[in-house]
């Protein structure tokens, strides 16, 4: 089993990163995988609607990114400052990342919108991190909408002209830093056909992190520390994936995300699935022995990242990247604004 973390690299040149989304969500290209044969198709996303089957459930996060990073400056010298928030602790507390962070230390005050937003730093935390509590007057998340900035991962340079197209259609719950980006596909007209074939819909949430994007940067792959996400899944919606299940039709994930929230459930659980919420740092990687997913979809992600490594776990390694070697042969669009997978299990016990 490979565990080096170079085994994940892949070369892809910086024109293939998506910078801006398609004019129309669906229209999209969708590779597909058989995780068994190691087997990949072209398609087009609309192409989905042929692969699911009635009595299938798709798997959906409904969390919604928050207008997270914040310009402002600081109170008594008029410098600079930019948060990007991170964790709500408690009540007005969050864990931001801060720039410039040498220069913001305990005590430090900093303004965003001539004073309609305050905040204090009240602990200094590692690589940049830093406890604040806001400061304001009425609703925080309306305050936070009028004065905060779409928080675009920092391969995407280009402006987005219409922050909207970093949602996806179904995003409900407020609390990630950034989407889950395989969901940005899906139009509601989409969505309504895959019902009307008489495939469920279920929601779960889980607020990413920016953890999910960061590169592993140890050698060996094992001693890689995950960051934290909340996740939470209801009764009702746990409901619909166990009857999927028990009628051997197919749970679809739609994203990493929802994979990594539905296998942290099962493995706190002996293996079953049932309503839950918490803080996962589950890290998939292969030889994982997934216990509620049998097929996933997903967006291209970075070298070397955890993602690329979960979705290994689960169709085998070298079948992964001869994938992306063809998606990059084939100029696929790649990461957040890019083009889509759709991997069938079922999936690898031990890497190829």
């Amino acid at each position: 089993m490979t565990l080096k973390t170079s085994d994940y690299d892949y070369d892809l040149p910086e024109e293939l990163i998506a910078q801006t989304p398609t004019k129309d969500r669906l229209n999209c290209r969708l590779l597909t995988l058989d995780a068994q044969t190691g087997h990949y198709a072209d398609h087009m996303f609309a192409d989905l609607l042929d692969i699911l089957e009635a009595g299938d459930v798709l798997v959906l996060n409904d969390t919604r990114v928050l207008p997270a990073r914040l310009l402002g400056t600081k109170e008594e010298t008029g410098g600079h400052a930019e948060l990007l928030l991170l964790n709500n602790l408690e009540g007005d507390r969050w864990e931001v990342l801060a720039k410039p962070a040498r220069r913001l230390k305990t005590g430090t005050i900093i303004q965003f919108g001539d004073g309609q937003l305050r905040a204090k730093v009240v602990k200094e935390l590692d690589h940049g991190g830093r406890e604040i509590e806001f400061l304001y007057e009425g609703i925080f998340m309306e305050v936070l909408e009028a004065l905060g900035e779409m928080p675009l991962p920092p391969y995407i340079k280009e402006h987005l002209d219409d922050p909207d197209r970093y949602q996806t259609v179904y995003a409900k719950e407020n609390g990630s830093a950034a989407a889950p980006t395989a969901g940005l596909h899906f139009t509601e007209d989409f969505l309504d056909q895959v019902q009307a074939k008489g495939v469920d819909l279920a929601y779960l949430t889980l607020h990413v992190g920016l953890g999910t994007f960061r590169p592993v940067s140890a050698d060996d792959l094992t001693d890689h520390e995950m960051h934290s996400e909340f996740y939470r899944l209801d009764e009702e919606n746990a409901q619909k994936i166990k009857t999927a299940k028990a009628a051997g039709k197919r749970v679809v994930a739609v994203g990493t995300t929802c994979i990594r929230t539905l296998e942290t459930i099962a493995q706190k659980f002996d293996g079953q699935l049932q309503a839950d919420s918490g803080w996962t740092s589950i890290f998939i990687y292969p030889g994982f022995d997934f216990k509620v997913v049998d097929a996933i979809i997903t967006n291209f992600h970075l070298p070397k990242s955890t993602l690329v490594m979960l979705v290994s776990a689960f169709a085998g390694r070298q079948h992964v990247l001869a994938a992306y070697k063809h998606a990059v042969e084939a100029s696929y669009r790649f990461f957040s604004f890019g083009d889509a997978m759709y991997i069938q299990g079922p999936q690898y016990r031990e890497d190829d």
